[in-house]
């Protein structure tokens, strides 16, 4: 990714951040599309950041040279965050696509910088196994590396109550909340039970194996539930956004909340096929939310 001749600028890098998103953002890109060139190009700057965060924390790496243990993660994410430090000073800025665009976005938006040394710390939780005893500590996870996305793309959505600032914390633990209740067969495969013990230990399912099967859909029922709620609580601040931001907000909770409503309608079936919302709905939903 890094990029010596000629220099990366800040076009360039939201053009790179802009293909990034378009190939990986399965869920958020397409409610960018119903924003601004500014706001989209700044959102999709902002994910770019994020997806390389997420991946750090990831035995993704082909090259046989890297480093893929806990250790080395560690120290890779560590170096991140060196990098995001010098990149937000605007001071010998590190050679990646990402930055440019990403330190433009942040500034022009007037992104708090606390918000992705957060969304570090999060995606430093999730070297190696990783289990969760309460539900404040999923909460407290969720917020790192959920959350403060909620309240990064709110400030590029604009919005002027301070009160929509704590109605975007609560959006983005509902949308995590769905990715963990999705993702519960690959996130157990990296030795990751982001369901509360104590909510397995209530419903008598095994943290290892999720049986029994009766029980397990019992104790997702629960925590889609819980979820549900969250979506409640968050549903005023589409219209604490700026006016035409709206849609694209209206489409992103739209989304998300059709992938939970596919999780249960397949009963919670998350060990067969990954559960998806189809493009095709996705379309649908952007549509409908045009017109409110």
């Amino acid at each position: 990714m890094s990029h010596s001749n000629p220099p990366i600028t800040v076009e360039t890098s939201y053009d790179w951040s802009q293909h990034v998103a378009r190939l990986q953002a399965k869920n958020f890109y397409y409610s960018f599309l119903l924003l601004s060139k500014e706001q989209r190009r700044a959102m999709c700057a902002v994910y770019a950041f994020m997806r390389y965060c997420d991946d750090l924390s990831d035995e993704i790496s082909d090259d046989p040279d890297e480093d893929q243990s806990p250790a080395g993660r560690a120290a890779a994410i560590e170096r991140w965050r060196e990098d995001l430090t010098q990149a937000l000073r605007g001071e010998n800025v590190p050679e990646h696509f990402v930055w440019p665009g990403f330190a433009d976005a942040v500034a022009r938006f007037k992104i708090p910088h606390e918000y992705f040394f957060d969304m570090i710390d999060g995606v430093r939780s999730d070297l190696g196994p990783r289990h969760i005893e309460t539900f404040d500590e999923l909460y407290d996870y969720c917020y790192h590396v959920a959350s403060v996305v909620g309240l990064t793309i709110t400030h590029i959505f604009g919005f002027e109550s301070p009160e929509a600032l704590a109605l975007a914390e609560k959006c983005g633990v509902a949308f995590q909340l769905t990715n963990i209740l999705r993702d519960v067969k690959e996130d157990a495969e990296k030795g990751r039970v982001y369901l509360p013990a104590e909510d397995l230990r209530r419903f008598g399912v095994s943290p290892d194996t999720f049986e029994p099967r009766d029980k397990f859909v019992q104790l997702m029922k629960f925590e889609a539930a819980r979820a549900r709620e969250y979506y409640e609580q968050a549903a005023p601040l589409i219209d604490m956004v700026h006016p035409s931001s709206r849609a694209s907000l209206r489409a992103l909770i739209g989304i998300y909340s059709r992938l939970l409503d596919r999780i249960e309608g397949a009963n919670f079936d998350v060990f067969a096929d990954r559960i998806r919302v189809p493009a095709w709905e996705k379309m649908w939903i952007l549509v409908r939310s045009l017109v409110g």
